[in-house]
């Protein structure tokens, strides 16, 4: 075989291997500092998800989307305020900024589980897919806690790591 039939063969194989370059550091660089998924009555359809990422990497990464078995839709939320009240809105992403961390918690951004398809039980683990850009999803799993259970956790995990 002549080399200049194998050229195309070995183009494709290097776009191929670059590409893969770009995208796979990402996904190493995104980790899970702490989150839970907040405990509701079997009555209320939906619930949230908080959690800490911390991004490693030398550029910013943007969460623009959550998917899971366990709920018929997942929204990223943030809270604002509008003429004195408090509103939920969706939004189309959230920054991690480079060697920093994004933090969802219940007094802001957050992540909504919509039409949850069955009760979550305290302590039950859960799954979710963090799609990144750029960047592949990042699969995660965070406990179900009380809100008072998850209180005490926030405030231990930052009294001992010092993550701020």
């Amino acid at each position: 075989m002549e080399f200049k039939t194998l050229r195309p063969i070995f183009k494709q194989m290097f776009k191929f291997a670059a590409l893969s370059c770009l995208s796979f550091p990402v996904l190493a660089d995104i980790t899970l500092v702490e989150g839970h998924i907040r405990a509701m009555p079997a009555s209320v359809p939906n619930s949230a998800a908080y959690l800490t990422l911390a991004n490693d990497a030398d550029r910013a990464v943007r969460l623009v989307g959550v998917r899971t078995d366990i709920a018929r839709e997942a929204q990223l939320h943030r809270l604002i305020e509008e003429q004195g009240m408090v509103k939920m809105r969706s939004v189309d992403g959230f920054e991690i900024p480079a060697h920093g961390t994004l933090v969802l918690s219940p007094s802001g951004s957050h992540i909504m589980l919509l039409g949850l398809k069955a009760p979550l039980a305290v302590a039950q683990e859960v799954r979710l897919e963090l799609i990144l850009e750029p960047g592949e999803p990042v699969s995660v799993t965070l406990p179900v806690l009380k809100q008072a259970d998850a209180a005490m956790q926030h405030e231990h995990h930052h009294h001992h790591e010092g993550v701020h």
